[in-house]
């Protein structure tokens, strides 16, 4: 089973229809669904592909730590907001505090 959100259409419900979720260092999307995919959305603004890419990666492994405890079937968005550093700890910090904010894990 994939579990990244790739389809555009699937993007726009998200970005349409969903909850919004604000953090420091991101902003994470949810809307209800059939099964548990998520997907990041990065802009060019970020910085050339090379950093834009390292950026993706460390988003993808700091949520898989989290992918197990999700309670239900989201699709989430994940949007991390323009820094000077990106690191592994901060996003996974960020992306605990902001599931459990909006009750996608249980604390």
């Amino acid at each position: 089973m994939d579990k990244r959100l790739k389809k555009q259409k699937d993007f726009d419900l998200v970005f349409n229809k969903g909850a919004r979720l604000y953090g420091k260092s991101l902003s994470i999307l949810y809307l209800k669904s059939k099964s548990l995919k998520f997907g990041i959305s990065l802009s060019k603004k970020h910085g050339k592909a090379v950093l834009r890419n390292r950026i993706k990666r460390l988003l993808r492994a700091a949520f898989n730590n989290f992918y197990d405890k999700i309670n239900d079937n989201y699709y989430i968005v994940i949007m991390p907001k323009r820094a000077d550093n990106y690191d592994y700890f901060t996003f996974s910090k960020e992306i605990e505090f902001l599931l459990k904010k909006g009750k996608i894990i249980n604390d």
